[in-house]
């Protein structure tokens, strides 16, 4: 696969990461939507593997299907808790938290 050339916005943000706290600031935030998208992938995945369509599961929840299939299609989904919780429970799961050390996953905690 060819590499694609080097924009002046890769040239721009390779300069910004050199700085300390941009580059922190830049990281935190990286995790935080990386975790948001793996979440809703997630529970994507769950309600394919239930065989519940997207229109299924919003009825369950008492959401439009509009909602639904932009949360589980956004290139960048950001639900509120509240819809999380909600689409958890329809699809019978549980909320866990995963806290992180030096980069791993550890032991898992239920909610």
């Amino acid at each position: 696969m060819a590499r694609r050339p080097t924009t002046s916005f890769d040239k721009y943000f390779a300069t910004q990461m050199k700085d300390a706290e941009f580059k922190r600031e830049y990281e935190s935030a990286r995790r935080e939507i990386d975790s948001v998208d793996a979440f809703v992938r997630a529970l994507d995945a769950r309600r394919e593997a239930a065989g519940i369509t997207k229109a299924a599961l919003a009825e369950r929840v008492g959401m439009s299907p509009e909602v639904v299939r932009r949360l589980f299609t956004a290139s960048d989904p950001n639900p509120t808790l509240d819809t999380v919780v909600r689409l958890a429970v329809a699809l019978d799961c549980n909320l866990g938290l995963e806290p992180r050390v030096a980069g791993r996953r550890t032991r898992k905690f239920a909610a």
